[in-house]
């Protein structure tokens, strides 16, 4: 029984190796790409603007991030408010019961071309 390897098969082992790793590094990107998001049956549609944390502009009106308040990215990352100051993004939102704003997801063009019921004025 041979026990020993040539240099060709080691470097041709560790190149599959490597190939399958770099494969498998991707697979989790392309996943969250293809799954769609579920958001709660109450949230609303609407635009908001950081104006300056926690103040914000919710379809043109002045309103408030609650304490604690979550904005989710397009990817579903957690964003926080002061780097999205004076952007004007397309989301769904949850109120609180004291009509802050408690959670926003920044919408995808193809989540933002669902319709979704927005505040009442």
């Amino acid at each position: 029984m041979n026990r020993c390897f040539s240099p060709q098969a080691a470097g041709r082992r560790a190149a599959a190796l490597a190939l399958c790793i770099l494969a498998l590094s991707f697979w989790p990107a392309a996943q969250a790409q293809t799954q769609s998001r579920n958001f709660p049956a109450a949230a609303l549609r609407g635009t908001l603007v950081v104006v300056q944390p926690p103040v914000i502009s919710l379809d043109g009106k002045p309103a408030r991030l609650s304490p604690g308040a979550r904005i989710r990215s397009n990817t579903n990352m957690l964003v926080m408010s002061g780097a999205l100051v004076n952007q004007e993004l397309t989301v769904n939102y949850l109120l609180e019961p004291n009509g802050m704003v408690h959670e926003a997801w920044i919408l995808t063009p193809a989540e933002a071309a669902e319709k979704r019921p927005r505040a009442q004025p």
